[in-house]
Formats: C-alpha cells, sequence, structure tokens
C-alpha cells in the first residue's frame, strides 16, 4: 500500500459520509499516473501553489481598495489565504475533505483582474462595447486559467471536484439564503468555499475601510455588532463557529437565522457605504477603471503594440483576439498595469 492508498483509506474511515473523498474523485481531463505519496487534491492544492504563475500574481492585485501605499491592506493574494484558512476550519469541524476544499480556496480568484472589482467591470465593460457578445466573469476566468492558460496554454490539469469548485464558488452580490443551494455545485466543499469567501469579505473589507479612514466602526448599525461582535477576529469566529454549528450533519451549508442577517446587513451596509460611496475610493477606482479599458481598447485596435500576441493570434478573428487581449489584460498586476498605460500613453522623461 502506498502512502496515498494510505491517507485514503484514512479518509474513508474518519471524514464524514457527506465528504467527498479523494478516491472518487472523477478524475482529470487528461488521465495521469497517481502520485504514490499525495492524493488527487493535495497534487491539485501543490500545482496551484507551486505551477501557477497567476497564483503568485494574487500578491500585487488589488482585493477591495486600489493603492494607498498602506501595506496591511488586503491584496487578493491575502484574502486568498483567509478564504482558505476560514474554509479549511469549516471543513475540519464538520468533517469534510479539508484538502479538496483548500485547493478550491486557492483557485478561486486566479481570474481576477488588476484593481479588484473595479478592474473586473472594466473590462466587462470593454468587452461588451466590441458587439461580440463576449463578457468576463472572474470565476469562469479562473476556471479558464487553470485549464488553458497557464504552462504556457498547456494548463494544469486539476481534478473535476476543484475545477467544479473554482467555476461556481461566485456568490455575486445576492444575501446569503438560510440555505446557500447551487445546483452546479458537486461538492458540500465546494459550497464551504462559498460561506468562505463571503465570509471573509465582509470582516476584512470592513477592518480594511476602518484602516482606510473610509469608514468607522461606530458607522456599523449597532444591531449588526451585537450579532457579530465588536471586533474583526469576533466576527469572523461567529460567522464560522454558527456555520459550523448550524451544518453539524446536514446535507447544506447554513448559518442560524439571526446570524445570516446580521451577516447580510454587514454586506449591505458595506455597498451603501464604502463600495458605492464614490467617496475617498472613487477617484483610484474610476483612474483604474479607465487604465483597464484603455489597455483593451489599444491591444485590440493596435496590434503592433500587443507584443505578447502570436503571429497566429493576430490573424485570429475579432473574436478570438478580443479572448486573448483579455487574457493578457486580466492577468497583469495593478502596477504591471500601470507600466504598461505609462508605457503607451505618457511621454518620455515625464515619470
Amino acid at each position: 500500500m502506498t502512502i496515498r492508498e494510505r491517507t485514503e483509506a484514512i479518509e474513508r474511515e474518519t471524514l464524514s459520509e457527506l465528504a467527498c473523498l479523494a478516491a472518487d474523485s472523477r478524475g482529470r481531463a487528461v488521465e495521469e499516473e497517481p502520485c504514490e505519496v499525495r492524493t488527487c487534491f493535495q497534487r491539485d492544492r501543490d500545482r496551484i501553489i507551486h505551477a501557477c504563475k497567476s497564483f503568485r500574481r494574487l500578491a500585487y492585485k488589488t482585493q477591495c481598495f486600489i493603492g494607498g501605499g498602506q501595506d496591511h491592506i488586503r491584496t487578493r493574494l491575502t484574502h486568498t489565504l483567509e478564504v482558505s484558512q476560514i474554509g479549511r476550519t469549516v471543513a475540519r469541524a464538520l468533517r469534510l475533505n479539508e484538502d479538496l476544499t483548500e485547493a478550491i480556496a486557492l483557485g478561486h480568484d486566479l481570474g481576477h483582474t488588476p484593481f479588484g472589482h473595479a478592474g473586473e467591470n472594466a473590462l466587462d465593460k470593454a468587452l461588451k462595447e466590441t458587439g461580440l457578445g463576449l463578457r468576463f466573469e472572474h470565476h469562469v476566468q479562473s476556471l479558464r486559467v487553470v485549464d488553458e492558460l497557464e504552462k504556457d496554454g498547456r494548463g494544469v490539469n486539476l481534478s473535476f471536484e476543484v475545477r467544479n469548485g473554482v467555476r461556481y464558488h461566485r456568490k455575486r452580490q445576492q444575501d446569503l439564503a438560510p440555505v446557500m443551494a447551487d445546483s452546479n455545485l458537486i461538492t458540500l466543499e465546494g459550497h464551504i468555499i462559498k460561506w468562505a469567501d463571503r465570509i471573509a469579505y465582509i470582516n476584512h473589507d470592513l477592518d480594511d475601510a476602518i484602516r482606510a479612514g473610509i469608514t468607522d466602526i461606530s458607522d456599523v448599525p449597532r444591531r449588526i455588532l451585537e450579532v457579530l461582535g465588536d471586533r474583526h477576529s469576533v466576527r469572523v469566529n461567529t460567522c464560522v463557529a454558527d456555520l459550523v454549528q448550524s451544518s453539524t450533519g446536514q446535507p447544506v451549508l447554513r448559518m442560524s437565522e439571526p446570524v445570516c442577517a446580521a451577516a447580510n446587513e454587514l454586506k449591505h451596509f458595506l455597498f451603501a457605504r464604502v463600495y458605492r460611496t464614490g467617496g475617498r475610493a472613487g477617484p483610484q477606482e474610476r483612474r483604474a477603471h479607465a487604465i483597464v479599458r484603455q489597455l483593451f481598447r489599444c491591444f485590440m485596435e493596435n496590434p503592433k503594440d500587443a507584443q505578447f500576441m502570436t503571429p497566429a493570434q493576430r490573424r485570429l478573428p475579432d473574436e478570438g483576439r478580443a479572448r486573448v487581449v483579455a487574457d493578457y489584460v486580466a492577468g497583469m498586476t495593478d502596477r504591471f498595469a500601470c507600466a504598461q498605460f505609462a508605457e503607451l500613453y505618457v511621454p518620455d522623461g515625464y515619470l
């Protein structure tokens, strides 16, 4: 018996009957010899960390607040790590597959643009303006990254269950329902990341907004703090503990009604007071939006400036070229996007 087989046997003996077992995975698009040491989900986690350049670039992509020169503001990478930590805690407590949960968490935002959701909205708008019927959504792009873009177009050949969790992790702006159902997600581990993503961002975005001086804890309605807690760590713990307690032994994940309602109200507060205010963060977001849209337009209209394209890609029909350009722009870090914009539009000697 190999170490992997022993681990798979331990999973079968110790995990919940609701868990997705590595030995029962639907496999990979391209069949591979199993690793003697790691399960398929452990292998996927390692591939994302070690083989995906897009994972390393997350360190220089905006999570919520653009720039600002503050070293303690979250980046897309620290957000990913917080989602992973929350996900692993929930998975272990519910005796679900922690390795699968971690792999989905680490891959869930690989397709995000520079400048956070401002960049995502800008690239989506630029694609729509082509009239080609194309859209940009980061969760779809995340799957495209691992399937088609990493390793010079070969992809990293992840397991079906990890790919499914990455593709369908997004909850958009809807409230968290007492039962967050999604028929497209095939594992409870995938559902964990949906919850973990929301728990992470409503709490750390509030923390960052306070640090950036955009809002203050005194602005948060008292009824939210009475349920979730007065401090960041307490609020995260309240959400996680409630999710675990309410979901134990259940075929779906849920929060209790009071905690779920308070978490939803905190999300509404953030949209009203932080995300859509047009206040201190507004000018930065408008500039970021303009940079992303202009880079996309430039590369589409002036192929000679798109040095990242191969001759074959330059000869693609408009739809194919638009997707190549979107892939390139989406993969940029914040600072690389700014550098590219300056190189194209700022005269020499002015920076």
